[in-house]
């Protein structure tokens, strides 16, 4: 053990809350260790509404200070990651027989004032009579209101902390699952196992996170070999794609006569996201998948408000998460909290423990920032927190500059169209150029594989984003899975086996 390197912190899962953790404790000088069993953001991180925003919901559940510390974040979040972040209006039709408008109007005006709003616009009434916004909807929804919060790709935002902390020191292992955790003179113990070879190792660090999303307990109850006592409420929450409803940019967000809300967002180009579902999850955790059920319960809640609606033979794509909510004792899953919880495990003689419980994305670099302040009488470095005015890799750009970045791509490589450099913008901001390099042509970049994407960007997105298989690309890196068509997929999917190995060294 005189010999062994002691990490000052590990960190167990490689979604958003691991991943952001990672990244702050690395920028303030840590030596950092993370570990995710599967693909970074493979569960509950790549299974959002892809939204950043306050929660206007949360309001009906006197949840002010979440809302507020989540209104905040929003414009903080838009300002690091502006290629992957947007604001998006959210137009909210009046449902007479539901919420009175008294109610919206309060409820807006509230969700306008309690964070700090300085780049979003704020709420204002609509004649749903009137124009293209009102025109998908049933005639008898008549007045809305419009506001403001942020779409975000929520598995590139997972990604890009991944980056980051990796960039600035922190040693990154995918495929890596923590199959034991025991302390050991005033030290964690933790031995790994590669899940592709089957091999293990052990690590020490002088204290540790369980950031396991969903698997928080179950970490708790394998390689603590401890009693969770069941800290944590399952919920699934669901999601279809179909068909674009509507031409217009505009997001809507509905009532539901069972007290829910759902929405229906513009999803890459060509499709309409609708969702979500808050269903009690009582199954396993590895394939998680949305039921008949909710496929049918979110199109009769379209068909309630879309004169032409889509139907289950529709749905082209859905896909659930489970969401890791602090078991609160709420009686319905909905109404459960969404704040994060941080227990912090320390008698003063043993090395500590930080388990997190909840959290929603919007919040997650606040959660970061609280996880370490729990440990910072452990911490080699007193270090202050960062991260709000530091841009994620690629965001390095104004607010408003995805379409001066895109014009600039097209000038520099007239071969590549609008649309194909829009998507990489909005993918990887600045860091397109690292890409593209001295391409002169398509050819430059190697094989296509169909939508835009090159060998170029395969290779980039080994090296430097541990993308290894096509799912990895097709569904979390990108969402390019629903534009490929099945030999495109097939094509990928052999090109990253043969190839996968002699690109992946740089990220490793």
């Amino acid at each position: 053990m005189s010999n062994q390197h002691v990490y000052d912190l590990a960190v167990i899962g490689g979604g958003v809350n691991g991943c952001g953790i990672a990244r702050d404790a690395a920028g303030r000088g840590l030596d950092v260790v993370l570990c995710e069993q599967g693909d970074l953001a493979q569960g509950t991180s790549s299974a959002s509404t892809k939204l950043i925003h306050g929660g206007l919901r949360y309001l009906e559940h006197y949840e002010f200070l979440l809302v507020r510390k989540a209104l905040i974040e929003r414009e903080v979040l838009l300002r690091a990651a502006p290629h992957i972040i947007s604001p998006l209006r959210f137009v909210l039709p009046h449902h007479k027989a539901l919420r009175p408008a008294w109610l919206l109007r309060l409820g807006l005006f509230l969700y306008d004032h309690l964070g700090g709003r300085e780049i979003l616009p704020g709420t204002h009434t609509l004649d749903l009579t009137k124009g293209a916004i009102g025109a998908p909807l049933h005639d008898i929804f008549r007045k809305g209101f419009e506001y403001s919060d942020c779409w975000v790709d929520d598995a590139r935002l997972v990604v890009l902390n991944a980056m980051d902390a990796h960039e600035r020191g922190a040693e990154i292992l995918v495929r890596t699952k923590c199959i034991a955790a025991t302390r050991d003179g005033g030290l964690w113990r933790i031995v790994l196992e590669d899940v592709e070879s089957g091999l293990n190792r052990e690590i020490y660090a002088k204290t540790l996170i369980n950031a396991g999303g969903p698997w928080v307990d179950k970490v708790i109850e394998d390689a603590f070999d401890a009693d969770a006592r069941r800290q944590v409420r399952l919920v699934r929450g669901s999601h279809i794609v179909v068909p674009r409803l509507f031409e217009h940019d505009r997001a809507y967000i509905f009532q539901n006569e069972d007290g829910r809300i759902f929405f229906a967002i513009p999803y890459e180009g060509d499709f309409t996201l609708i969702g979500t579902t808050d269903e009690d999850h009582d199954g396993g955790l590895d394939d998680v998948s949305i039921t008949d059920d909710e496929v049918r319960y979110l199109c009769a809640a379209a068909h309630k408000y879309f004169k032409t609606a889509p139907n289950v033979e529709d749905v082209v794509w859905s896909y659930s998460g489970v969401r890791p909510l602090y078991d609160d004792g709420a009686s319905a899953a909905q109404e459960a909290t969404r704040d994060y919880v941080i227990k912090l495990e320390d008698d003063g003689k043993r090395a500590p423990l930080v388990n997190i419980f909840g959290g929603k994305i919007t919040t997650y670099r606040k959660l970061a920032e609280a996880a370490l302040s729990k440990l910072k009488h452990h911490l080699p470095r007193d270090g202050q927190g960062w991260t709000d005015n530091a841009p994620l890799p690629g965001g390095d750009f104004a607010v408003d500059g995805v379409d001066d970045l895109t014009l600039k791509i097209e000038k520099k490589y007239p071969f590549i169209h609008s649309k194909w450099a829009g998507r990489l913008v909005c993918a990887y901001g600045t860091r397109a150029w690292d890409i593209l390099g001295n391409a002169q042509n398509t050819a430059d970049l190697g094989e296509a594989f169909g939508a835009t994407l090159t060998e170029a960007e395969l290779i980039y997105l080994i090296k430097h984003e541990w993308a290894r298989t096509a799912d990895d690309i097709l569904w979390r890196r990108s969402k390019l899975g629903l534009h490929l068509n099945t030999e495109e997929k097939k094509r990928l999917d052999e090109w990253m086996r043969t190839h996968r190995t002699n690109n992946q060294t740089a990220a490793e």
